[in-house]
């Protein structure tokens, strides 16, 4: 819980940006390329298309350079004031180095220093938490957390129980001091290592290095166990966020919309069922992006970006990767 001390700093989102690329692969596309029907991926996930950006020399960093400059643009700001760059990705443009500084120096911030975060599809939550600390401490005052991932890099599109579910986006965000008193209120964040196995890239890193046998056994594309991530999505998801509820004494009727990590729609509904939370109240755009991993929740805030209003109590919510999962209540900074 954060504290009730009156001079507390409060961190605040006060810009939104995000970024897909025009290029797509529908439902119908995909049923040339696996074993597949439009009508069956509908049902099972929601989504009808995933965006790819399928240029030549263009990777993750592109993504989320778009997504900043289409908030910088928007909100005005001189790039030289951010003080800190938070890249939230899997699919970075290089094993090493960073891709989160070669955003910051495209987009100017020559004063901020930069890092990359990975969390899988929890990324931005736990980009967020990171992002409202330092701007809470007081050290910081402009914080630019990216959530952005080029997912086709890492699936195999031979693969019916991935292929279908990934697309490749970012989405950006503004931290601030608050000037409302709206903002970062709470977070409940989790991760166990045990699940790793359920939901993985094996190489590439240390471990499994990238080598004939590894590229012969597709070792460097993204598999998962779906019913076992299925049900521990629903569990987690609506564990955590139940914690928030609690913890800061809301009710469905408190709650404006909740802001859930865009895996599949299923999970999505589930999700919102076992909290009680009217469906209406639920924020979705994965019908046509797909999971966009670590930038569905801040392209939900681009997305929905007009029908926000000051004051307004929202619940993050992600599962992901690693695993790790987790919510947060945020209330709305501006109109």
């Amino acid at each position: 819980m954060k504290s009730n001390n009156k001079t507390h700093i409060k961190a605040a989102i006060t810009a939104v940006g995000g970024y897909v690329p025009e290029n797509f692969i529908s439902n119908k596309d995909l049923e040339k390329m696996v074993d597949t029907n439009d009508d069956w991926i509908t049902a099972r996930t929601g989504i009808k298309k995933r965006r790819i950006l399928n240029e030549k020399g263009k990777g993750t960093s592109y993504l989320a350079i778009n997504a900043a400059n289409n908030l910088l643009s928007k909100k005005k700001i001189d790039p030289e004031t951010i003080d800190l760059v938070i890249v939230s990705t899997i699919t970075p443009d290089f094993h090493c180095a960073s891709t989160a500084p070669t955003v910051a120096s495209a987009i100017n911030a020559k004063n901020a220093y930069a890092f990359d975060l990975s969390a899988a599809c929890s990324g931005f939550l736990f980009g967020m938490s990171s992002a409202s600390s330092y701007i809470e401490s007081g050290r910081y005052k402009k914080v630019l957390v990216i959530g952005a991932d080029m997912m086709s890099s890492i699936v195999d599109y031979n693969d019916r129980s991935t292929s279908i579910l990934f697309g490749d986006g970012a989405g950006a965000v503004l931290v601030e001091p608050s000037k409302n008193g709206y903002g970062w209120e709470d977070e409940y964040l989790r991760s166990d290592g045990i699940g790793a196995e359920w939901l993985k890239v094996k190489s590439g890193g240390s471990l499994f290095p990238v080598s004939s046998q590894t590229l012969k056994n597709k070792w460097h594309f993204i598999t998962q166990d779906g019913k076992t991530v299925f049900k521990s999505a629903v569990s987690e998801m609506a564990n955590a966020t139940e914690q928030i509820i609690i913890r800061n004494k809301l009710d469905s009727d408190d709650i404006k919309y909740m802001l859930p990590h865009q895996a599949n729609k299923r999970i999505i509904d589930a999700t919102a069922e076992k909290i009680n939370l009217d469906k209406k109240k639920v924020l979705m755009n994965i019908e046509e992006y797909g999971n966009t991993t670590a930038a569905t929740i801040p392209l939900l805030m681009y997305d929905y970006e007009d029908k926000l209003k000051k004051g307004d109590k929202l619940i993050l919510a992600a599962f992901g990767a690693g695993l790790t999962w987790g919510a947060a209540y945020l209330t709305w900074a501006y109109n």
